[in-house]
Order: C-alpha cells, then structure tokens, then sequence
C-alpha cells in the first residue's frame, strides 16, 4: 500500500493508485489555484483531484480554507489564478448558475435554504439550472427522502435542522448533478439523522455512480462512507491518500483540535 503523499500534489500521480493522469479519469481537477481576502492569502497553489465514481473527503481544521475552496469551484468566490477543470471543460470562466447546468450540485455550509419558500418551492428552484429544463422533479429525490414528500406544503423555515439538511441535498440532486459538492453536511444535526444522510450519499456514490466531494470534520463519518481524503492546512493541500491510509499521525498533525 502506497503511503500518503505530502505535499506532493503538484506531481502528475494519483496518490491513492499511484496511477499517471493518464490512465485515470479525473471528473474534476484543481491545479495551482490561488485566493485572496484584500492582502490576506487564504489559498496557496491548491492542487488536488476527484476521480470519476468515488467519494473524495477534504479535510482540515477550521479556517484553512476548505470552504473557500468550494466557493472557488462554485464560481461563488473569485480564484485569483490556477485551473478548475469539470470534466476536461475551464471553470474558471463561467457564471455560478452555468456550472450547476453542467452538473455540479452543491450543498453549503449551513444549508442555505429559503425558509419562506415551502419544500416544494425550495426543490423547484434547482428546476431553473438543471440540464432540459425539466419541470417535474425526479421521483429519486423522494426515494432518498420519503419524508420530504409529506412536507411539501411547510415552510423550509419551519423544519428540523435535519430536515433542512434532507432537503438541501434533495434540492442539488434536482439538478441530476454528476458530481456532489457537500460542505459540513452533518454540522448540527442529530445522530439518526447523520446515518441517514451517510447512507444517502453511499447509495447515490455506490449504487448509482455520483461522483462525491464532501468537506466534514466526523472522522468516524468519512471512514465509513468515503473511499480517499486529501487534508488542507493553512490554504494547501499537505497530504492524500486512500481511506485506510489516513494515520493517526495524520490526524494528530493535521485534524486534532
């Protein structure tokens, strides 16, 4: 087994494989992307990539930039240089709403959804970005949370944390997205509801192929559901590798509080 690879993200290898660029096909790819606040650096050359079909986890003690990151890829926060590659296509130079129709879903931190909106309002809204412009929302939405479809007519507002968390990730799947983006996904939210939401994203990633990136601070949560990690510190991207190969030397340095 390949030991995780610090600071060498810059090179053309596929750390969990040890595989060139070449024989791996990358859904999405981040070379060499920079980020600042005013004259504070928040991003330093970030390089990192997903791999088609498998849940990535991005991890990394609060504050070094993870968030910022998912905002670049999202066309949410201005990358200052570097590359965002989705499926061999340029990010860097398209609009929010054109890299949701391209199939990117995300769900941020804190939900974000509209409380005055009912959850059939706030799921139609993924209506407007979503490839065909479909006006019906897919029956798998409801598969992977029956409850929200005794909910329709509530006020995003007035459900449970856990709820809203549900009916975040239903609204990004409307999109029929190919790849997942999820920030936090199980911050604030109870243990029940935690399992459920972990056994949504393995089913979608394992069962149906969606390409998965999820930023959570739960070590037990990610070892269960993600198949590699990559750790950020202070803006980069200091180590990668497959699950089994996150240490707890790696934790101690880079997670630990």
């Amino acid at each position: 087994m390949n030991e995780p690879v610090e600071n060498s993200c810059q090179t053309p290898i596929f750390p969990e494989s040890g595989k060139r660029v070449s024989d791996t096909h990358f859904l999405l790819e981040v070379r060499g992307v920079n980020q600042s606040y005013g004259e504070s650096r928040t991003l330093w050359d970030v390089d990192f990539a997903v791999p088609k079909g498998e849940c990535v986890s991005l991890l990394g003690r609060n504050g070094v930039g993870k968030t910022t990151l998912l905002g670049c890829l999202m066309g949410l926060v201005h990358a200052e240089s570097g590359t965002m590659l989705f499926d061999g296509a340029d990010l860097r130079s398209t609009k929010p709403e054109t890299r949701a129709a391209a199939g990117i879903g995300y769900v941020p931190q804190g939900r974000m959804i509209f409380p005055l909106l009912t959850v059939d309002e706030n799921l139609r809204t993924g209506l407007a970005a979503r490839r065909g412009k479909a006006k019906a929302l897919p029956d798998h939405v409801f598969e992977l949370f029956p409850v929200l479809r005794t909910m329709l007519k509530r006020r995003g507002g007035d459900l449970s944390g856990g709820q809203q968390q549900q009916l975040a990730i239903a609204r990004a799947l409307v999109l029929e997205p190919r790849l997942l983006i999820l920030d936090e996904p199980t911050e604030g939210i109870q243990p029940s509801i935690v399992a459920e939401i972990g056994s949504v994203i393995s089913r979608l990633n394992r069962e149906l192929g969606l390409t998965v990136l999820v930023v959570e601070q739960k070590l037990p949560f990610v070892r269960r559901f993600c198949d590699s990690f990559r750790i950020m510190d202070k803006g980069r991207i200091v180590a990668a590798g497959a699950m089994d190969e996150l240490s707890d030397e790696l934790v101690k340095t880079y997670l630990t509080v």
